[in-house]
């Protein structure tokens, strides 16, 4: 039997029932467990199906166009995003020329930065005003401003990034999935995203466990290649080297 042949066999019985054991495609396929594994660990990367102890479940793919407001995000899942964000914020060094994205992930950020030999760009109204009472050197992205997020966006955001070249980069998302990437409900927020990502020397999309396997309309990075910091790595994601749990 073909691999596509295999791994689309294996596929409709995920579909049917939702999970399967390594041993019950081993059973149905007639094949080797060592196949099974192969074909399971590649369908995993492709991000068709999510990889679990002793077999594989389906991989989710409903797509949600909701967005939280900010003082909503900034009730989700506070203790997750307060770790997350200090350890992040010690990833800042002197003379890093930092980019910073707008949203409640990276606002937790505000609380633990001490750098003041960086400078620190961003798009976000709240983090730009923060940083600079604390006598932080801080550069405003200037465009669209989106009241959901309070960001700024827009085509002038994104030709105003691509003047820069930051040494680091925080990035926040609405979901993650292997095959999806990193995505967010707007397209304009995600063309800033995007850019800011691709003019970073080092980018880290901080996300709670809750944002794995959700998507969201438009992608802005892919998962691999990707440095995901967050609190728990979920079922499908653990020997991901690129998914760091911080302590």
């Amino acid at each position: 039997m073909l691999t596509k042949q295999r791994q689309d066999l294996i596929l409709k019985l995920l579909e049917e029932r939702g999970s399967v054991t390594a041993t019950e495609i081993k059973d149905v396929l007639g094949i080797s467990e060592s196949t099974v594994r192969r074909d399971i660990t590649a369908l995993d990367k492709e991000g068709r199906l999510v990889k679990v102890f002793g077999g594989a479940v389906a991989a989710k793919e409903e797509v949600s166009a909701h967005e939280y407001t900010v003082a909503q995000k900034s009730d989700l899942n506070p203790e997750e995003k307060q770790k997350i964000a200090k350890y992040a914020a010690t990833l800042i060094e002197p003379e890093d020329f930092v980019f910073l994205d707008a949203g409640t992930t990276t606002a937790y950020m505000l609380d633990y930065i001490k750098e003041r030999g960086a400078t620190y760009v961003t798009n976000g109204v709240v983090h730009a005003r923060q940083l600079l009472s604390r006598g932080m050197k801080v550069l405003m992205i200037g465009g669209e401003l989106k009241a959901s997020t309070e960001a700024a966006v827009g085509s002038l955001a994104v030709a105003m990034l691509g003047s820069y070249h930051f040494t680091k980069g925080f990035f926040g998302t609405n979901g993650v999935n292997k095959k999806c990437g990193c995505t967010t409900p707007d397209v304009n927020e995600a063309m800033v995203k995007r850019t800011a990502m691709e003019r970073c020397k080092e980018s880290y999309v901080l996300c709670d466990s809750s944002k794995f396997q959700q998507i969201s309309p438009v992608t802005f990075a892919p998962f691999d290649g990707t440095v995901f910091l967050t609190d728990r790595a979920p079922e499908g994601y653990e020997g991901c080297e690129n998914v760091v749990v911080v302590d």
